[in-house]
């Protein structure tokens, strides 16, 4: 299994609030409803708490102080499915469709993406 892990930071103009309740409410029945025109096995949405354990958890390593306000991680059996989801008509319209959404809420200059592969050392 491979994932694409999205680092998400808002557009400026939303609040945190705001910004979790789109992306809950809105983008993830989006993502869930073309999950199989995509070929996506799994989506995950973290979405950041506002608690004082995250300013201590960045004191404690000198990180910076703008925090990602989630993390969605969408998993797919293999680069290649990934890659087949995304070439059908069926999956470049539903990528056209999770974009064009993005686009109210996410900050994509802010915001980081990339492709992984988990090694868990821990697993309960």
């Amino acid at each position: 299994m491979i994932k694409l892990v999205y680092c998400l930071r808002r557009l400026p103009e939303l609040t945190r609030e705001e910004f979790q309740r789109h992306w809950r409410q809105t983008h993830g029945p989006l993502v869930r409803d073309r999950a199989a025109a995509l070929g996506i096995k799994r989506y995950v949405q973290a979405q950041t708490l506002d608690t004082p354990l995250n300013e201590a958890l960045r004191a404690s390593r000198g990180s910076e102080s703008d925090i990602y306000d989630g993390v969605a991680e969408l998993w797919w059996e293999s680069a290649e499915a990934l890659a087949a989801g995304t070439s059908t008509p069926e999956g470049r319209q539903a990528g056209r469709e999770l974009f064009e959404d993005e686009k109210r809420f996410i900050d994509f200059a802010r915001s980081v993406v990339f492709v992984a592969e988990e090694h868990p050392f821990v697993d309960d």
